[in-house]
């Protein structure tokens, strides 16, 4: 891990920290007033991390930003858009923002340390069924939507693992943070599992982002090594010829 990795992070971890203490002992200012603050703070983890990077991963940061201003959209979509349906809504904009996470994975531009989607992601397919078998008879019209919104949540979930580890658990935990939404939004739960909905969003899209930024990272020090060495053979070349 590089050194002082995780500074870039830090406000996004604060800011975090402080949405979830207000929601859980409903203090002023859990609603959108520290909600906002999310993504903007992990765009600046994203874009602070690799700023000094040359070549820059413009292909990567593209996807990246992409994903976290359709996320911030999303999380404000009551307050961009009162007039229209929350609920759909919010898919809309997360269902775009994890079609660019999906599209970052799979094609991995800029990035270093890929690894195949291992056997077991299967299991995203068995949480997909099983969810619309629990949530979709309670789903009404909002069925279709429900389930290719689920399909592309679990894509995300599923090819995170080409990141490592550590992005796995994120797509994992983004996962279930919009299965506990799904469950509030259309069965009788316990009001305490809404709780956990920050809490597993905010670790979920701050796991898939440091993981990327360190792939690029392993990337530019991979590139940087390649061009030493290439620079080092010519200039042996040369010395030989000399001599």
């Amino acid at each position: 891990m590089r050194k002082n990795a995780i500074i870039p992070f830090v406000p996004y971890i604060l800011v975090s920290v402080l949405h979830v203490v207000l929601q859980v002992f409903e203090l002023p200012g859990r609603g959108y007033e520290t909600k906002q603050l999310l993504m903007p703070a992990l765009a600046l983890a994203a874009v602070w991390s690799v700023w000094r990077l040359r070549p820059w991963p413009r292909a990567a940061m593209v996807l990246v930003l992409l994903a976290l201003t359709t996320s911030w959209i999303g999380d404000g979509a009551g307050l961009f858009f009162p007039e229209w349906p929350t609920l759909p809504t919010m898919i809309l904009f997360f269902g775009i923002a994890h079609l660019a996470y999906i599209v970052l994975f799979w094609r991995a531009p800029n990035a270093l340390g890929v690894r195949r989607v291992p056997l077991w992601a299967l299991i995203y397919v068995v949480w997909w069924v099983g969810a619309l078998a629990i949530v979709g008879p309670h789903a009404g019209d909002l069925f279709v939507p429900l389930a290719v919104y689920g399909l592309v949540l679990g894509g995300t979930a599923a090819l995170s693992t080409r990141f490592g580890p550590v992005a796995a658990w994120g797509g994992a935990f983004f996962l279930v943070s919009d299965t506990i939404i799904a469950f509030r939004e259309f069965m009788d739960v316990p009001s305490w599992l809404s709780k956990f909905v920050m809490p597993t969003y905010e670790i979920g899209q701050g796991l898939i982002i440091f993981a990327t930024v360190t792939l690029l990272h392993a990337a530019s020090a991979r590139q940087s090594g390649d061009a030493g060495e290439g620079a080092f053979a010519e200039h042996v070349v040369d010395r030989s010829s000399v001599a």
